[in-house]
């Protein structure tokens, strides 16, 4: 009840006098989806930095990377973010996987292990996230049990969500589907790799915003 009434009231005040704190925002998703590149795009426009190393091996982000006072002044609006880009979610880790990315075994174990770490510590920080950016590649089949996994645990902690479908610029790419997957959700198509639609995905994420 205490922590009701916190809420209620950080709401109100934030609402009176806008809100004071940054935004804690985290990204979200199944591995190679694109979650750091985005994050890196975000993170580069607006501080000049990426957030964290981009690999074509799955589960390359083995730990949640943050930065801090992300400033975006888009379009006369202002926004001060915390970006979480976090490891990607997986409803199983087999070392296996990494052997035919030239790993020896001994390595493979190792990054399996760390990728499985990785997982919990994303499930972790949804807590503490004040609104969730769910990366899925629009190229791949939108009701995998990953996808469904990843949303899940959002839903359950009825944190206010945007879906980006990534890497629209390959052929395969589909984002009626995310949207069909998703309904409740407003869903965005862009492609990191080329920043297309990189406008959208900004309008989108102030509208988000409003939700907190």
């Amino acid at each position: 009840m205490i922590r009701i009434l916190k809420d209620l009231s950080k709401r109100i005040l934030n609402s009176l006098f806008g809100r004071k704190e940054d935004i804690k925002l985290g990204f979200y998703g199944p591995p190679n989806a694109g979650k750091t590149s985005l994050a890196n795009v975000i993170c580069k426009d607006w501080t000049g930095e990426d957030i964290g190393k981009v690999s074509d091996v799955p589960h390359e982000t083995r730990h949640v990377q943050v930065k801090e006072k992300v400033e975006i002044d888009y379009k006369g609006k202002k926004l001060t973010f915390k970006i979480a880009d976090t490891p990607g979610i997986a409803t199983k880790v087999d070392y296996e996987d990494f052997l035919k990315y030239k790993m020896n075994k001994g390595t493979a174990k190792k990054r399996a292990k760390e990728a499985t770490q990785g997982i919990i510590e994303s499930i972790k920080w949804l807590d503490d996230m004040d609104a969730i950016i769910v990366v899925l590649d629009a190229s791949q089949n939108p009701y995998s049990q990953v996808n469904i996994t990843v949303v899940g645990n959002i839903v359950a902690r009825k944190k206010p969500v945007l879906i980006v479908g990534n890497k629209i610029d390959l052929r395969k790419a589909n984002l009626k589907k995310i949207e069909a997957a998703f309904p409740d959700y407003e869903v965005v198509g862009i492609s990191a790799r080329k920043k297309k639609n990189m406008d959208d995905f900004y309008e989108a994420l102030f509208r988000l915003a409003k939700k907190i």
